[in-house]
């Protein structure tokens, strides 16, 4: 029935008709074929603490949302809200939203605060005050694999929309603006590293990850930085910096010959301070749970497995396809959000204009933008699921992308 719980008939039967022709009417004027509609408030739904209520809500904000968007899937989709607090909860909602109620799209919660054993322990009545955020894919308190297997199985792309406003201890007081800028970014980037760090894209390299809002410079800086730190401290190049090779009797003999007076009269605290190095680690290999041999494995388990999420007006969405900058040629793989309905908007048929204007500056190619606004968010849905865009305007250019795909086009 849609959204018209309680309307006469005669006025049910109208907006039947109305509403599917001034959405398609609204969409055509936008330049919008298809639209997977993320939430706003309905994403603070897995935020919630108190574990009961935030299960109940998700639940309550998915039957809406599929009740709200039925009868016009051949232009929208709606996406269901996922808490993470723990892989089993997480597991029912995807199971009840998919089965159940029908989604093909899903955003689960990026991020979940949790206690710290010693201040809970030591002081309980301050516990409140101090968490940790949990990665999902390191140092956590639960195996999360279960999760991601099940994206799989359901064929649905985990997507994040997550952000660190209000968690930081650098937040302003008093200036918007101020925590605005990079707030996404700066969330997408914890929950990336650890999903890539912790193994994820390599025993899973057939789930497609979705990091939205948040543009792509920080993406394009931590694929950099990955490949630069696998460089210096992979597990043979590690050994460089083993303070056991350290040739402290050499090091002594150097300062007492070089040194002014102030420093050989250091010289003993400084021969302690070689003695109190820190202990071994067991594992040395920071990568050994992505199985990097060479860099060029970087470059595959990130590139083909992430995707970005850019608003239109965002000048730095050029960085991705950059690929004399971008390590191995790579362009990472951008997706179009409108962001319609936040302030940043004000003229909402004007968006697709906006992320046109980079390939009139000559910063993108005009291949480099249908990848932007249409392959990159097909191949991030059909990759997951082949029938993600049947029945919608967009199928017959989906299914000759997928053609496309197949003869290696």
């Amino acid at each position: 029935m849609g959204p018209w719980w309680g309307a006469p008939n005669d006025a049910r039967d109208r907006a039947t008709v109305m509403v599917p022709r001034l959405l398609n009417e609204r969409l055509d004027e936008f330049g919008i074929d298809y639209t997977i509609l993320y939430p706003s408030q309905g994403l603070f739904t897995y935020t919630i603490e108190d574990d009961e209520l935030r299960r109940v809500a998700c639940r309550a904000f998915n039957t809406y949302a599929a009740d709200l968007m039925s009868g016009y899937e051949d232009r929208m989709t709606p996406v269901a809200a996922i808490p993470m607090n723990t892989p089993q909860e997480a597991i029912e909602e995807l199971e009840h939203a998919v089965n159940n109620l029908g989604f093909k799209a899903v955003v689960l919660g990026s991020s979940v605060r949790r206690a710290i054993p010693c201040v809970q322990r030591e002081f309980p009545e301050a516990a409140g005050l101090f968490a940790r955020m949990e990665l999902f894919a390191m140092d956590s308190d639960y195996d999360y694999d279960p999760v991601w297997a099940k994206c799989l199985e359901l064929k649905v792309t985990p997507t994040s929309h997550g952000s660190v406003l209000g968690r930081g201890n650098d937040d302003s007081i008093s200036n918007y603006v101020y925590n605005h800028i990079g707030l996404m970014g700066m969330g997408h980037l914890k929950l990336c590293k650890a999903l890539f760090m912790g193994g994820v894209t390599r025993r899973f390299p057939d789930l497609k990850f979705a990091f939205l809002e948040g543009g792509v410079s920080w993406a394009c800086g931590l694929y950099a930085d990955l490949i630069g730190h696998w460089e210096k401290r992979n597990s043979k190049a590690i050994h460089q910096y083993d303070p056991s090779r350290l040739d402290r009797k050499a090091i002594i003999q150097l300062l007492k010959e070089y040194g002014d007076e102030k420093t050989r009269d250091k010289i003993g605290e400084l021969f302690q301070s070689f003695e109190r190095a820190a202990p071994r680690p067991e594992v040395l290999d920071d990568f050994a749970a992505c199985g990097i041999e060479k860099a060029e494995d970087i470059r595959d388990l990130f590139v083909s497995s992430f995707y970005f999420g850019c608003e239109a007006d965002d000048p730095m969405n050029a960085m991705a396809y950059n690929q004399r900058a971008n390590p191995f040629g790579a362009r990472l793989r951008t997706v179009f959000g409108s962001d319609i309905g936040h302030w940043d908007v004000p003229v909402m048929n004007r968006v697709v204009e906006e992320a046109y204007e980079l390939v009139e500056q000559g910063a993108i190619t005009d291949a480099d933008f249908r990848d932007f606004t249409f392959t990159n968010p097909a191949s991030l849905h059909i990759g997951m699921n082949p029938d993600f865009f049947k029945g919608t305007r967009v199928e017959g250019a989906v299914d000759k992308l997928l053609q496309e795909e197949r003869n290696g086009g």
